[in-house]
């Protein structure tokens, strides 16, 4: 039994489908999306322990993430959700997939495969956890004082949605000690017995090396209904950058899923 209650956002009438975000991200990140299926479902946007509005834990791992959300199916007594989740959400919606597939009608995984994938933020968390918060005035400066450890204007964009100010100054609101203790364990993908055998689409950016061919074959035994799409000129942020796209593909997974 998971002991962190996840902040959510609801929108939407309809069959439930639940959204997880990726490292670093929140629920917020999903909105445009989740309008766009607001007509046909009951979205849920949740917040993964340690980010966005949700508590913070010193465990952050994948069975104690994806114990996270199946307490918040049976909290909020959901039933056979469809679960989408991209990159370390992803990663969250297989292992509970696998470990709970009674729980689960359909799944929908977002540019990430159920392997080690590159620890290259370790930098990242190192960056933001040196970044000092006493001398922060906005969120320009903090990314002009970020840019040298963080040459990526759109990733800096993109993490400084976590630096929110209080009466006392800036803070973050991802736990960056959680992250920084756990972030090779993040990387990793446990070994689960059994398999998913539900719908599944795995969508993956043509320009993204998440999802390599080399990893159908496992993505093949773990889900073996599982279908793989490509959407081109798009990177790991898929969603974000090819929206319509996406949306696209999402439709065609999810109209035979829901007929039946």
């Amino acid at each position: 039994m998971s002991d962190i209650t996840l902040a959510f956002e609801r929108s939407g009438s309809g069959p439930p489908l639940i959204i997880l975000h990726g490292l670093f991200g929140s629920s917020t990140n999903w909105k445009s999306i989740a309008q766009c299926l607001t007509k046909s479902y009951s979205v849920d946007r949740v917040d993964l322990r340690n980010h966005g509005a949700s508590p913070w834990h010193d465990t952050m791992d994948y069975l104690a993430m994806a114990d996270d959300v199946k307490q918040f199916i049976e909290q909020h007594q959901l039933e056979n959700p469809i679960l989408l989740g991209h990159s370390m959400g992803g990663k969250v919606a297989m292992v509970l997939a696998v470990r709970y597939p009674a729980l689960v009608k359909a799944l929908v995984v977002v540019d990430i495969a159920p392997v080690t994938t590159d620890t290259r933020y370790t930098s990242v968390v190192r960056a933001l956890r040196n970044l000092n918060l006493a001398a922060v005035r906005s969120r320009g400066n903090a990314e002009m004082a970020l840019s040298f450890d963080i040459p990526d204007a759109s990733l800096r964009r993109f993490l400084l949605q976590n630096l929110i100010r209080r009466e006392t100054g800036y803070v973050w609101r991802i736990n960056l000690q959680a992250l920084a203790d756990n972030i090779t364990m993040l990387a990793d993908f446990p070994v689960l017995p059994g398999c998913y055998s539900g719908p599944t689409l795995f969508v993956r950016g043509g320009d993204s090396k998440y999802v390599q061919s080399k990893h159908e074959s496992v993505i093949r035994k773990m889900f073996p209904s599982s279908t793989i799409r490509t959407i081109v000129r798009a990177g790991h942020w898929l969603h974000a950058e090819k929206p319509r796209e996406f949306l696209h593909e999402l439709e065609c997974f999810l109209t035979p899923v829901d007929q039946d």
